[in-house]
């Protein structure tokens, strides 16, 4: 599955998730759900910022891998899965289990290779053709 289908899925099934982004290490937008390149891009770059905050409070050099913020008017959740990111704002008081599932299990889409198609085998005729 791509990026934009692994989102689209996501915004399908998680009626709490109001924009979510896909992004790399770098911070490299794959897909989004926000009109246009600058609000995902500024997007994912405060999600990694967050991200890189978080780590700062750890006294083990463990990374961060989830994190939610949250304000009177939404929150905010990033989830790490290796080199991929997800960023996702939702309205105040989300199901917090729910939405960091949700967020997972889009990365675990978005990352899957897509299946080759099966070739299909001939009988050997055992002859010329």
């Amino acid at each position: 599955m791509d990026a934009a289908q692994a989102l689209a899925d996501l915004t399908e099934i998680s009626s709490q998730i109001e924009a979510a982004v896909l992004f790399g290490e770098q911070g490299e937008v794959e897909a989004s759900t926000l009109a246009g390149e600058e609000p995902a891009r500024a997007l994912a770059r405060a999600a990694a910022e967050l991200l890189d905050g978080a780590a700062a409070f750890r006294s083990d050099p463990v990374e961060v891998t989830q994190l939610e913020v949250s304000t009177r008017d939404g929150s905010v959740f990033v989830v790490r899965d290796g080199r991929h990111r997800i960023a996702a704002t939702t309205g105040p008081d989300p199901t917090v289990g729910l939405v960091f599932y949700d967020l997972k299990s889009c990365l675990r889409g978005a990352a899957a290779e897509p299946e080759k198609p099966k070739r299909r085998r001939t009988k050997d005729r055992g002859g010329e053709a």
